[in-house]
């Protein structure tokens, strides 16, 4: 092949892959991006801290998950509980890909995805479900009977699920359990049918047992709103906006181990570092991201960022913090070691939930 064929070959092959892949190639560890008022979902790489390609959403998307192979991206679109919309988007394609209507569960919001689940809140019909990705489907659901269901999180198992309910003030954990089945209970003496024959006293073979989710209510600050759980599992910590103290909830126990007068007024979203030994917190009311050590809850740092901030994404290498400034329209890049801003990325206007992608090939 001479070389004027081999450019031609090559530029096919180059314009082949762009049409298949999008301008740019989704990177396998990425960041992925809510912009609210624009409607799309930003992919950005993780070094460049470039914006590859926007992808379209539906009308007010807040939070976002990716699959665990990092392959697709699935975004709540909320509308104020009033809206029944998660979209589902190949992040590999740069496309839509499907776009799941949540009725009867209105208004989804908190998202997470474990043991093969998409989970979210339904925040407008006090409930949570679950999205079967394989079957395309929602296949599960539970009421949780309390005022604003927002946010939510599951457990690698799935075992456990817990939720902030802002209104009401409260914590609901779900726990997974087995519910075992007695004998029913005699009947009235000289009912009808009370002879069974061969079926002496005693030799009632009992069903197996069932499957059921038990809630426990905790109740935290009303407000409460952006919470985490530590690494090890064992204590979830949710901040108020409405009175900005932080609230520590014993999982294990169930109860309310004790609160923070934190003073994070307009307080949004929190999250722990990867080592479990900060909490970063963010504030639509106050220009500053808020970080507590976890060992000694108390505030260490104060990091100016812009005029308020929502999302809050670390990333995996445990070297920064991603925080979407909503009002500033720009997420704020944090150092970890330092405590400082390095660098803003522009993912769009009013931009919240954030995420990570991570491709397992």
């Amino acid at each position: 092949m001479n070389s004027k064929n081999y450019r031609i070959t090559f530029f096919l092959l180059v314009f082949s892959y762009l049409c298949t892949y999008g301008q740019t190639p989704t990177p396998q560890s990425c960041l992925i991006a809510l912009s609210k008022a624009a409607h799309t979902l930003s992919i950005v790489d993780p070094i460049s801290l470039k914006v590859i390609a926007k992808i379209p959403v539906g009308e007010d998307p807040h939070e976002v998950i990716a699959s665990p192979d990092g392959k697709y991206a699935y975004v709540t679109i909320y509308g104020g509980g009033r809206f029944h919309e998660i979209d589902v988007l190949d992040l590999i394609a740069q496309k839509s890909k499907k776009i799941v209507d949540t009725r009867p569960l209105f208004g989804p919001h908190g998202i997470d995805y474990k043991n093969g689940k998409v989970w979210f809140s339904a925040e407008g019909s006090k409930a949570i479900g679950t999205f079967d990705a394989m079957k395309g489907l929602i296949d599960w659901s539970m009421g949780t009977g309390q005022d604003r269901t927002h946010m939510i999180y599951a457990t690698a198992d799935a075992k456990s699920i817990y939720t902030i309910n802002i209104s009401s003030g409260t914590v609901s954990i779900f726990n997974d359990t087995l519910i075992k089945l007695g004998p029913p209970p005699p009947p009235p003496p000289g009912a009808p049918g009370t002879a069974v024959p061969n079926n002496p006293p005693g030799n009632f073979t009992l069903p197996p047992p069932r499957k059921d989710w038990i809630q426990t209510l905790v109740p935290v600050s009303r407000g409460s709103e952006g919470f985490d759980v530590t690494p090890d599992g064992n204590y979830l910590w949710t901040v108020s906006g409405e009175d900005g103290r932080i609230s520590i909830v014993d999982l294990k126990a169930k109860k309310l181990l004790t609160k923070i007068d934190a003073k994070v007024l307009g307080a949004n979203r929190l999250k722990f570092t990867l080592d479990g030994k900060y909490a970063v917190i963010s504030s639509l009311r106050i220009g500053n991201a808020f970080v507590f050590d976890v060992a000694t809850m108390k505030e260490i740092q104060q990091i100016p960022i812009g005029k308020g901030a929502a999302g809050i994404e670390m990333d995996p290498n445990g070297k920064r913090v991603f925080v979407a400034c909503t009002p500033d329209n720009y997420v704020a890049v944090i150092d970890l070691k330092s405590w400082t801003v390095t660098d803003h990325i522009d993912v769009g206007p009013n931009p919240d939930g954030l995420a990570w992608a991570k491709q397992n090939n």
